[in-house]
């Protein structure tokens, strides 16, 4: 099963989420959540929804078109690729280093990308600091990726401090 995001617009009217529902329902798909978005009025005069779902994706054109069918305006609708997200501070000469290097070695593992990064220079030879935001496809391979990351700061002499998480 994928995991698929797609963005409606609907009329501000009772029945109109239950339009969008019931074929999700019928073809199986799986509500993950769903995002209502009430004070982002469109130019149609409707309001914006974004609904993830878990859906088996040979199945995902013919609820594209039971909703177009159904009357639903729809704005973009793809697969969720990247479900595992974290950030990650460096420390150290981040850009002496080549950052665009270990950037690349990231994104090329092909199952997870760096998607965010923020960097502090305060002097020019003084260490910087990064915090990088990462995804991948799922949980085992985010924990991968760190641990290349790790490797490859190791060489590189920059320090990585990752989140601290909690079992609940």
């Amino acid at each position: 099963m994928a995991v698929i995001s797609i963005v409606v617009e609907l009329k501000d009217k009772p029945g109109q989420l239950l339009k969008v529902l019931e074929p999700i329902s019928k073809l199986g798909g799986n509500i993950i959540g769903i995002t209502h978005k009430r004070d982002k009025i469109t130019p149609l005069g409707r309001v914006p929804v974004e609904i993830s779902i878990q859906l088996n994706e040979k199945k995902l054109n013919k609820l594209i078109n039971e909703l177009k069918a159904r009357g639903i305006i729809i704005r973009r609708y793809n697969e969720i690729r990247l479900l595992a997200t974290t950030s990650v501070l460096l420390v150290g000469h981040i850009i002496h280093t080549d950052l665009s290097d270990t950037i690349n070695k990231i994104d090329q593992t092909g199952f997870a990308e760096i998607v965010d990064m923020k960097i502090c220079m305060p002097q020019i030879n003084e260490p910087s600091t990064a915090l990088l935001t990462i995804s991948a496809i799922g949980k085992d391979e985010l924990k991968k990726a760190i641990e290349i990351l790790k490797e490859i700061c190791k060489k590189k002499d920059i320090l990585v401090i990752e989140p601290l998480e909690f079992e609940t």
